[in-house]
């Protein structure tokens, strides 16, 4: 984003005929006052128009039922926009749209953040609260090296995993990471151990986490232990609150 330019001012040379020269310099910084203000004003009007949220709520043949920023649900082809998205494909339930830039796959029932950074602000919160479905999941949105992906809380999950799929779109050379074996469903696989440079969950950002990359397809990118263990955990009724620790 282009900074903030600068509003020109212009300033009689006597902008109070008549007055003291104190009353003459109170006007002066009120009006750079005013100047400053506006300036301020546009740079975060243009930051914020740039950010949409968008959520796949559903298929019609060939085209994908899409809300964008709470609205109306809207159907599109491939190719059409609504807004400032465009949806790109559509394949066995997930939809490619592009905002600003940006490509995000789209998994059904799931918002996501597009056309701004999903590493928007510093990074140094110390709380995340997560609230159940349906199921009783814990579903959020979030950013892997600055990437966004969709996240299942899983306590049971020794680290963060996902998909051979999820970690080639990421841009993860994950095949020069250490080969492990893998217990599936379909037998024993190879998988890779990975790290990762950061894991951001809202404003909150872990460095330096291990992951796994499973050649199993998967929904989502499990937030297992190798993450939840930099927080202390607790449940309130339908919300997971982890508190950071270190």
């Amino acid at each position: 984003m282009a900074p903030p330019r600068a509003c020109p001012l212009r300033v009689a040379a006597n902008p109070l005929p008549g007055a003291t020269p104190a009353a003459r310099q109170s006007r002066l910084r009120g009006v750079l006052r005013m100047g400053l203000a506006y300036a301020f004003a546009s740079f975060v009007g243009g930051a914020l128009a740039q950010s949409s949220s968008v959520m796949l709520t559903g298929t019609i043949g060939n085209r994908a039922i899409l809300v964008v920023d709470g609205g109306a649900p809207k159907t599109v082809a491939v190719g059409e926009k609504v807004k400032n998205v465009r949806l790109l494909s559509l394949q066995d339930g997930l939809a490619v749209v592009e905002s600003a830039g940006q490509r995000i796959t789209l998994r059904m029932d799931t918002p996501v953040s597009v056309g701004a950074s999903s590493g928007a602000g510093t990074g140094g919160g110390s709380r995340i609260v997560l609230n159940a479905d349906s199921r009783g999941h814990f579903m959020t949105t979030g950013a892997i090296n600055g990437r966004s992906v969709s996240f299942m809380l899983d306590t049971g999950a020794t680290t963060v995993a996902m998909s051979a799929a999820d970690a080639t779109r990421l841009g993860l050379d994950y095949q020069k990471g250490t080969p492990v074996r893998m217990n599936t469903a379909n037998g024993v696989a190879l998988g890779y151990r990975v790290r990762l440079d950061s894991v951001r969950v809202g404003d909150v950002e872990v460095r330096d986490i291990d992951a796994i990359v499973s050649p199993q397809p998967m929904p989502f990118v499990l937030l297992g232990n190798s993450f939840i263990g930099r927080f202390s955990m607790r449940r309130d009724a339908e919300q997971m609150v982890l508190e950071r620790r270190f």
